[in-house]
């Protein structure tokens, strides 16, 4: 019978940790992770739009970053972990303690066209969105 390397079993687990802890980010809770395409998108009144005949909101965004969590807006307890980091688009993946979890992809058309795609889990429920967004001007 071989020995158990007890190391190489619970370095998967630590990995794991991280991830679900969002430490391999470095990020508190209340930080978002810092995505390239989000410095490219300009602040102001923007109209979200679902494709496919879904609902229109708009919304004042003074910070992107609260395009990355459009589902768990409210949640302040969320872990982030970047996935995908490109200059015209980023991919995040986040975890909001007793309200669910997603993954977001922002792909920049221009400073004022986004293509916005969410999807995961919020109290129970699924969500899984295609967004189209649009700056239309400064906030009111």
């Amino acid at each position: 019978m071989r020995g158990i390397d007890v190391r190489r079993m619970l370095r998967p687990a630590a990995v794991g940790a991280l991830l679900l802890t969002g430490a391999a980010v470095g990020a508190a809770p209340a930080q978002a992770p810092s995505l390239r395409v989000l410095a490219q998108i300009e602040t102001g009144q923007w109209q979200l739009r679902e494709t496919g005949g879904g609902t229109t909101r708009s919304v004042c965004v003074s910070d992107p970053r609260v395009l990355l969590q459009l589902r768990h807006g409210g949640a302040a307890q969320c872990s982030r972990f970047v996935i995908d980091n490109q200059g015209q688009q980023g991919t995040v993946h986040y975890t909001c303690a007793g309200a669910g979890h997603g993954r977001t992809t922002i792909k920049l058309e221009t400073p004022r066209l986004m293509n916005i795609t969410t999807q995961g889990v919020v109290d129970g429920l699924p969500f899984d969105s295609a967004i189209e967004a649009r700056r239309l001007g400064d906030c009111t």
